[in-house]
């Protein structure tokens, strides 16, 4: 019995090594942002970035985040949030589309870089704006508009 559980496990750690090389060799592009261990502890560390900072700044009154703190605090969501959808979504890629076709990981794997950079400009636009930042922009959607007398 102790022998079978010696083989049992060293069979499993041998197919875990085998099966992380072979994973590190077939996704060397640049493109593949869910390989290894940085990326995932990148887009962990991401997670509970955004968890933490965007309520702290979120109910900091106006007065001590407008300006540039709103504004580079702006981007700094507009950075996290494109990059960890970008990771994430290649996770996805990674598990899904190759039961549907292994040709169209590579596509795939470009769409969500395409999509990663149209986040980061739309969400870039909003911190830059005059109009509050994100922080405003999230505001906005539980204020009232304005009613202009004419």
């Amino acid at each position: 019995m102790l022998r079978f559980a010696q083989t049992s496990a060293a069979f499993t750690l041998k197919r875990a090594t085998i099966v992380s090389v072979s994973a590190s060799k077939s996704t060397s592009s640049p493109l593949a942002g869910d390989t290894g261990r940085k990326a995932t502890h990148l887009h962990h560390a991401m997670t509970s970035f955004l968890a933490i900072a965007t309520p702290i700044v979120m109910l900091t009154p106006d007065s001590y985040t407008d300006g540039a703190i709103d504004k580079a605090f702006g981007m700094l969501v507009a950075t996290t949030i494109s990059a960890h959808s970008w990771i994430g979504m290649n996770y996805v890629a990674t598990d899904y589309v190759p039961k549907i076709s292994k040709s169209l990981l590579g596509p795939a794997r470009v769409f969500n870089a395409a999509l990663g950079f149209v986040t980061f400009v739309g969400l870039s636009k909003v911190a830059l704006n005059n109009k509050g930042g994100v922080k405003g922009t999230v505001k906005g959607l539980w204020k009232p508009e304005k009613k202009k007398d004419v």
